[in-house]
């Protein structure tokens, strides 16, 4: 568990399936990663196989639920492969606009610099100027690198 000033990331668990498929019915999420809202089958299986965790044993998945007062309003997750995290966030529509991408993000973000991961770094698409937000909030710096349509970014100081 990872805790901020107002929330709570709970480790993932197969049980937060069908109150995430509220959290990620809105389309909207979609526009700029594509795909569509899941069904809570969906989840279900998506959590078992990343519980379950990758094929190779030099690669971790990290994956917490955001938590809001009694209530679930996102993710965070992180893939670990020699020393470096690649990080990703998702908060849900109803819960936008109020910093707690930035805040979940930022905390997962300190909880790796614990661990000692020298390296983060994340995607995001160049027109997602939210996403582009946070990562700037949180102390990435967008690179001149562009992978599958996504701007790579990069922890600006990583020491």
């Amino acid at each position: 568990m990872i805790t901020s000033e107002r929330l709570t990331l709970l480790p993932l668990r197969v049980e937060y399936a069908a109150p995430m498929a509220v959290v990620l019915s809105d389309p909207g999420l979609y526009a700029f990663t594509g795909g569509e809202p899941p069904s809570v089958e969906v989840l279900e299986a998506r959590y078992r196989r990343q519980l379950a965790g990758p094929d190779s044993p030099d690669e971790q998945w990290l994956n917490w639920v955001v938590q809001y007062e009694d209530t679930l309003i996102g993710y965070v997750q992180a893939t670990v492969t020699a020393g470096q995290a690649e990080i990703a966030w998702v908060i849900g529509a109803a819960w936008q606009g109020r910093g707690f991408a930035k805040e979940a993000a930022q905390g997962l973000v300190t909880w790796l610099r614990a661990q000692k991961i020298d390296r983060i770094i994340a995607h995001v698409h160049p027109d997602h100027t939210a996403s582009a937000a946070v990562a700037t909030a949180i102390g990435l710096a967008r690179t001149d690198v562009v992978e599958d349509g996504e701007n790579l970014w990069s922890l600006a100081d990583p020491a």
